[in-house]
């Protein structure tokens, strides 16, 4: 019965339900009764269209029923004039008057007008019906209207203009972070000291306040990714007991003017209201980066503004701590750093070979292990793992250690771990000939033996010729302790390591035997060399000065740099060629022990070199 119930999105609804009115009455067939009433353009439903009566509309009506027909006729186009006139209807003739100007005999004249009482009851009773029907109609319509906003205010893009709207996302809720000290936080000593005066403050603002000083409003924590400041902000609130306000820069960064600022308002206001506490932004490099005029957004500024204000301006902010964290510091607006606001600045670093081995230890004691696992081999061996890298080398080596079937993570499931996350998975799948395995096994016993016998250089951890990432084999060496300087002894004999391959293949297989795989090894090795000379004063004949842009050095001075790094590339060379020609039985041994075993560690490799067997193998 209804063809567009849509048009109510488009036309509203009078039009709707006026089109439907004329739809539904006219679909049915024509019947006799019907085609008379057409004949005497007459329609015996009356129709009410109401509006609001106005001085023009007043005048109409005064006009003669001729005359507004006229008027119809000339102004509306012809497929609406029919529906002009029936919304306007003729004059009603009396029925006797109809049934004598029809020429009905008298015979047929009572049920003429039988039939006509019937037809008009029937098409009451039809009109009834349809003004029902539209009634449910538009009552259905409503309510999916309704249901169709309140749907659409649920999807991200609309729930993002009605809080904006309404300036929200100001349900700001604190977190109570009871379960959160510095007990938890691993590997940055410093830091958590320089943070507990702050937790003194939380704690006892009176101590402080008695003798005139004023604790830094803010505190910002710069360092790499995953070095723990998210950890050491939530151990400052938990330390203290106070509430804590966590947000990331992005949340205030909006596509609508005035939100974000309205979002740091909502924020300081509720943390003021609850001071004393701790505010933490995190990636605040995204709110509070520089300032620019920028045509694509010339609103970006009023968030940073709104911040500058609430942290130093007029109003006070007593009791409250904002701490930052950042990885980009250099990013940061100049006027968001200057004491008054972020006026302490904590810096947050690589954990060392102590701290790596806490780290270690903490999360090993979440799940099993074997107690004779040594945690600092371990954190030697991962030089510049953060705390999130180190947690992430425990949990590969419990999945390890689970898709083996085992009861413990062990020494090797560490071990596994850590290369996998250097060096990439295990290739077991490649297919390697005789010839290239044996050649893999020569050149990583090249390295090992220089390595083994050379004074300054670093301790062997592992020697392994199977495929791993883009290598098909590795070397792998441990230093002590982390280096935070070295010789030139120590530098000398990396570049002897690294030739140690090159040299194998060249002593064992002849010059037309070489491969490309000491292409990474000659890199490391020049990188040094260069360094040595144009950065760390360490050539005799260029001196003790430093090159920066090596591009605007005149042509001499290029060639002496290129000439005294090739020098030291060729001694290094000589020299490790020197000790493989001196450990001729020693290399086979350890090539043939690699190609057996394919994986050997320090120790076995000690064994090896002493000419003693692998019995436990």
């Amino acid at each position: 019965m209804f063809i567009y119930p849509f048009i109510v999105f488009v036309k509203g609804f009078p039009s709707l339900f006026r089109t439907l009115r004329s739809s539904s009455i006219t679909r049915h067939q024509p019947r006799p009764l019907k085609q008379m009433c057409v004949d005497l353009n007459y329609w015996p439903v009356f129709i009410q269209s109401r509006g609001f009566k106005t001085l023009k509309m007043k005048t109409k009506r005064l006009q003669s029923t001729s005359e507004r027909i006229a008027e119809t006729e000339n102004a509306a186009p012809s497929f609406m004039k029919g529906f002009l006139l029936r919304d306007r209807g003729p004059d009603v003739e009396n029925l006797d008057k109809l049934v004598k100007n029809k020429n009905i005999p008298e015979g047929h004249q009572d049920a003429f007008k039988t039939g006509f009482a019937e037809g008009f009851l029937k098409a009451q009773a039809l009109t009834q019906r349809t003004n029902d029907s539209l009634r449910r109609t538009r009552l259905f319509l409503l309510v999916l209207l309704l249901l169709g906003i309140y749907g659409l205010s649920k999807t991200p893009f609309l729930s993002v203009r009605f809080r904006a709207t309404s300036g929200l996302d100001a349900a700001v809720d604190p977190i109570q972070m009871k379960n959160v000290t510095f007990e938890h936080v691993k590997g940055v000593e410093e830091a958590k000291h320089e943070l507990q005066e702050v937790v003194e403050f939380l704690k006892n603002p009176q101590k402080f306040t008695v003798l005139g000083g004023k604790l830094p409003k803010g505190i910002l924590l710069v360092g790499p990714p995953g070095t723990g400041k998210t950890l050491l902000a939530r151990a400052v609130a938990g330390e203290a007991d106070v509430p804590f306000y966590y947000a990331s820069g992005s949340e205030f960064d909006e596509m609508f003017v005035g939100v974000g600022a309205s979002r740091i308002r909502n924020l300081f206001r509720e943390a003021k209201s609850n001071a004393p506490c701790v505010i933490f932004i995190d990636e605040l490099d995204s709110v509070g980066g520089k300032r620019i005029e920028s045509p694509m957004h010339p609103y970006s500024r009023q968030t940073i503004n709104q911040l500058l204000a609430e942290m130093d301006g007029f109003k006070p902010n007593e009791g409250v701590i904002i701490i930052g964290a950042t990885n980009f510091p250099e990013a940061l607006d100049n006027a968001l750093v200057r004491p008054g606001r972020f006026d302490m600045q904590v810096t947050v670093p690589r954990p060392d070979v102590k701290g790596r081995t806490e780290i270690l230890k903490w999360y090993l004691n979440k799940i099993k292990f074997d107690l004779t696992i040594d945690p600092e081999i371990i954190a030697r061996g991962t030089v510049g793992f953060s705390g999130a890298e180190l947690e992430n080398l425990v949990n590969q080596a419990a999945l390890k250690a689970a898709v083996d079937g085992k009861d413990m993570v062990t020494m090797k499931e560490l071990e596994f771990a850590k290369d996998k996350i250097l060096m990439g998975p295990e290739r077991r799948s490649v297919e390697i000939d005789n010839k290239n395995k044996t050649i893999t096994a020569y050149h990583e016993s090249g390295h090992a033996i220089i390595a083994y016998y050379t004074k300054d250089a670093m301790p062997i951890n592992k020697a392994t010729i199977m495929p791993r990432g883009p290598t098909l084999g590795h070397v792998s060496l441990l230093p002590e302790n982390d280096r935070w300087s070295e010789t030139r002894s120590q530098l000398l004999a990396q570049m002897d390591v690294s030739m140690g391959g090159r040299v194998a293949e060249e002593l064992i297989f002849g010059t037309e035997q070489i491969t490309t795989g000491a292409s990474s090894d000659f890199d490391g090795a020049t990188k040094i060399a260069r360094l040595m000379v144009t950065k760390f004063g360490m050539s005799e004949k260029l001196g003790v000065m430093t090159y920066a842009d090596t591009g605007k050095l005149s042509p001499e001075t290029q060639a002496a740099i290129e000439q005294e790094v090739r020098a030291l590339l060729k001694d290094s060379y000589e020299r490790a060629k020197l000790i493989l020609k001196n450990r001729t039985k020693e290399h086979k041994n350890l090539a043939e022990a690699l190609l057996m075993y394919e994986t050997l560690d320090a120790k076995e490799i000690q064994m090896v070199l002493e000419g003693k067997k692998l019995d436990s193998r």
